[in-house]
């Protein structure tokens, strides 16, 4: 048996001679003449090891092991016949994959946008979507392992020669607290959020539920400058690594927590979103890439991301 691989040419002339049962018109279709023909049915199916066709002096019928080869070789051929529309989708970045990372934050209010954009798009291009904290992007960054992440800023420097960074927004932080001590300084609305500002100093005594330093040292350190801007030193009283963890604990009654605006959209039953008194700091969500490494599909997503964060900071 040969160990030798049909090419596309045999195969076609093998559907050839299958549609048509017949050498002549089969060679007449295929513009050739039946020898050269012959000699290439002969040669794929020594290539297979099998007869394709039982031929006799009047006709030529399929096997039964070429009829029941024949859906699968067009099955080859269409998929052979779509390889140089497919290149071309993928070089302008319309097909492909794209591996994302986010922050949880991200999923209330940038990410949807940006997703429901990209899909319209580019509808062909599938998205892995995995959310994670900003330090465990930026190592699967390094590592090759995504493309791309919605990170809060700012990127580490040690790794800031290999990504490159777009900021996309900015948004201030707002303070989420358990309803019964927001009923005792305001009144919220029913769906969580009060626009009635509060004072740190009216809420100082309550624990603080936060990031841990080492995931978010950015985030961390403004929210304790936001208490130490006022004169305040917050007791922690919880730590989670998800925002939706924080809010679950506030809910629960554990402390208040300094937050991202954009999370009110995240309702809990017994807590209350309120904007600070005092001046309020912002934070920044960023886009994140191996600044070597952009395929069409990442450079496509970017196009769309940066459009977005010009459409936020305006003119």
């Amino acid at each position: 048996m040969s160990t030798a691989i049909p090419d596309l040419r045999q195969l076609r002339y093998f559907v050839a001679v299958a549609e048509e049962q017949h050498f002549g018109r089969a060679a007449a279709r295929l513009s050739m003449t039946q020898p050269p023909l012959s000699q290439a049915i002969r040669a794929l199916e020594e290539t297979l090891g099998v007869e394709l066709f039982a031929r006799t002096r009047r006709s030529v019928e399929l096997t039964a092991v070429g009829a029941d080869l024949l859906p699968e070789v067009r099955r080859l051929l269409a998929a052979a016949e779509a390889l140089r529309p497919l290149a071309q989708s993928l070089a302008r970045g319309e097909a492909g994959v794209l591996a994302l990372a986010f922050v949880s934050t991200a999923d209330y209010g940038l990410l949807p946008a940006l997703l429901r954009e990209f899909g319209v798009r580019y509808p062909r291009v599938r998205l892995q979507l995995t959310e994670a904290t900003s330090d465990v992007q930026v190592e699967e960054l390094v590592a090759g392992r995504i493309d791309a992440g919605l990170v809060i800023a700012p990127v580490p420097p040690r790794h800031a020669a290999q990504l490159a960074y777009l900021s996309v927004a900015r948004e201030p932080l707002v303070i989420a607290m358990p309803t019964a001590l927001a009923q005792r300084t305001g009144s919220p609305t029913a769906d969580g959020w009060c626009e009635t500002p509060v004072s740190l100093r009216e809420i100082a005594e309550a624990p603080l539920v936060v990031f841990p330093r080492h995931l978010a040292p950015g985030f961390f350190d403004t929210i304790m400058d936001c208490y130490g801007a006022v004169g305040l030193a917050p007791r922690v009283g919880q730590e989670a690594i998800q925002m939706q963890t924080i809010v679950s604990l506030v809910s629960a009654g554990m402390g208040v927590a300094l937050v991202p605006q954009s999370l009110r959209h995240l309702r809990r039953t017994g807590v209350v979103y309120r904007p600070l008194a005092e001046a309020v700091p912002t934070i920044e969500t960023g886009l994140v890439w191996r600044a070597a490494e952009v395929s069409p599909v990442l450079a496509a997503f970017i196009d769309i991301v940066r459009t977005h964060a010009a459409f936020i900071s305006g003119p």
